[in-house]
């Protein structure tokens, strides 16, 4: 494995970073909004994989084994709302905007789009200030 895949929250960094390259290299942008609903889905989607690396680095969280899926946003919502109930906010909002708007959606919005990356990044940071209290 390499350096970045040892460490979720390297590798969370990296796909909020390749959401940003995809929105600005091929989603395009006129004035307010973005051309290309496809690109801003897949950065969207992108993004919130992300936010669930980082999660999955710092929470106990446990995928459905007799079903053979991943973990529900409930799941992830409970297990962060024990650590610190301040970061339900910033979780469901980046799970609204990027996974169900973005995502699902493909909102053209610039605004919205930019909202949901801060909200992202947001529980990344957070999520490596629990990593780094886990891993001195």
């Amino acid at each position: 494995m390499t350096k970045v895949q040892d460490n979720p929250i390297k590798e969370a960094e990296r796909y909020l970073e390749n959401s940003r390259q995809i929105l600005s290299e091929k989603a395009g942008k006129d004035g307010d909004y973005y051309d290309d609903p496809k690109y801003v889905r897949m950065a969207g989607n992108n993004a919130w994989s992300g936010v669930l690396v980082a999660l999955d680095g710092v929470l106990d969280v446990k995928a459905n084994l007799k079903s053979r899926q991943r973990a529900d946003f409930k799941d992830y919502m409970e297990a962060v709302t024990k650590r610190d109930r301040k970061m339900s906010k910033p979780l469901l909002y980046a799970y609204e905007s990027l996974h169900k708007v973005l995502g699902y959606d493909g909102n053209l919005s610039y605004g919205t789009v930019q909202d949901g990356m801060k909200q992202a990044k947001r529980v990344i940071d957070w999520a490596d200030r629990e990593y780094r209290k886990q891993h001195p």
